[in-house]
């Protein structure tokens, strides 16, 4: 029953922050408030019905060094996406014309910061961390990446080549993220990072999603497999090779932080006798 309370707390929080946009005519500076809003609530009530559903402390999201490791996420996020960006170009496939939409941008902030925070709670602090409980590591994330990219086959422009290209770069690069810290901080601001730079600052579409212009007004062509066509670089074979190494580089940190968690060790813990106290 503990992943059934612990997804319907997170669905709820999204769907009325969300629903809460659309009926204020999601206007750009209210966009920004109410995404870093729903943000900020949806962490603080996975944290609650964690401590309620499970008797123990969230650690997953303590307060402490949250803030720096939001910020390295965040950093290695819009990083990573630059030099996607930076591999189409040079092949002469996006162009910049000049200055799109600061509001927007600002919307976006909002936007992306919600989607994020929200998504990593449910993909990495319920489903990745309850089937490790179960299967050990690497099921885990094999599974909960899986799950992460088939669910973006649901976004207006979507195919099944962008929900593989999201379930290897995005599944597992941040679940691995998750293993390498045993936090959401550092995968949400990796994911914030990564979603921002692609729509607030580089205005592509963001998996298929009918994203709105950012800061720059820009032009992606090309093949599909360089450009990602109309599901946006994230559909790129840059995107599935960085975000490839980025899941190499997590993992390795990983291994030699002792955090991988074997398959002997998920069937010992699942099969061991709950005490009651």
């Amino acid at each position: 029953m503990r992943v059934v309370w612990q997804v319907l707390a997170v669905v709820a929080v999204s769907a009325i922050g969300g629903n809460a946009v659309n009926a204020l005519d999601g206007s750009p500076w209210i966009t920004f408030g109410l995404g870093l809003l729903v943000a900020v609530v949806s962490v603080l009530v996975y944290g609650w019905v964690v401590r309620r559903t499970e008797h123990r402390p969230s650690t997953e999201v303590a307060r402490k060094g949250a803030g720096s490791a939001l910020g390295r996420g965040t950093l290695i996020g819009v990083a990573l996406f630059g030099v996607v960006i930076a591999n189409i170009a040079f092949l002469g496939h996006y162009e910049i014309h000049g200055l799109g939409s600061v509001t927007g941008a600002v919307g976006l902030v909002g936007f992306m910061a919600a989607a994020a925070a929200t998504e990593e709670v449910m993909f990495r602090g319920v489903l990745f961390r309850l089937v490790e409980e179960r299967t050990g590591t690497w099921i885990a994330l094999s599974l909960s990446g899986l799950v992460f990219g088939l669910v973006h086959l649901m976004n207006p422009h979507a195919d099944l080549w962008g929900a593989v290209a999201i379930a290897i770069e995005a599944g597992g690069m941040l679940g691995a993220a998750y293993i390498a810290t045993r936090s959401l901080w550092l995968p949400i601001g990796l994911h914030f990072g990564w979603n921002f730079a692609a729509a607030g600052i580089f205005s592509t579409e963001v998996s298929g999603n009918n994203t709105p212009q950012g800061l720059l007004d820009t032009t992606t062509s090309g093949p599909k497999l360089i450009s990602g066509g109309a599901f946006g670089p994230e559909g790129s074979l840059y995107s599935v090779l960085f975000g490839a190494l980025m899941t190499i580089g997590f993992l390795w940190l990983a291994h030699r932080r002792g955090n991988l968690v074997p398959r002997r060790r998920a069937d010992r813990a699942a099969a061991a006798p709950t005490l009651v106290r």
